[in-house]
């Protein structure tokens, strides 16, 4: 089938799909003779499971680990888990960031009031550069650049 055809099936773009080959992730497909991909139902089946790999959150990184192991029939479960217990751990890592970042707006926004005036405690807090609210952190969320890579890979 032509990469429309598995992009279709397999649910991943098309763009993706050439993206994917191009860094590796998945390998090269045959060729025709005129140089289009032609793919196989096992293609299909392993951009399924990427897909389900990247609709859970994974990286590109822990998609090729998983990868690998997803074709190594002696592989470890325990090597499985534990890459999925690390991702667990950083989108409950993230859950807690953006919940901090939802009490500060809140906590903002409650003492903004929202009038005609100029005067906004949520201006004054972006151009202070200064933390304020309840959910103060000394770590910085590094949100921005996950979900823009995220929303690259669909």
């Amino acid at each position: 089938m032509n990469i429309g055809e598995a992009a279709a099936e397999s649910g991943v773009s098309a763009k993706m799909i050439r993206y994917y080959e191009s860094i590796g992730l998945i390998s090269n497909v045959a060729r025709t003779d005129a140089g289009y991909r032609v793919y196989s139902g096992d293609d299909v089946h392993t951009l399924r499971f990427i897909r389900r790999a990247r609709d859970l959150g994974f990286s590109v990184d822990q998609m090729t680990d998983l990868l690998a192991l997803w074709s190594d029939r002696s592989r470890a479960s325990a090597d499985v888990k534990r890459i999925a217990m690390e991702h667990v751990a950083e989108l409950e890592r993230k859950m807690r960031e953006l919940r901090d970042m939802s009490k500060t707006l809140r906590h903002l926004a409650e003492h903004c009031q929202g009038d005609g005036r100029p005067h906004c405690p949520i201006i004054e807090n972006l151009s202070s550069g200064q933390e304020a609210g309840p959910a103060k952190s000394s770590k910085r969320p590094k949100l921005g650049g996950e979900i823009a890579r995220q929303r690259q890979a669909f």
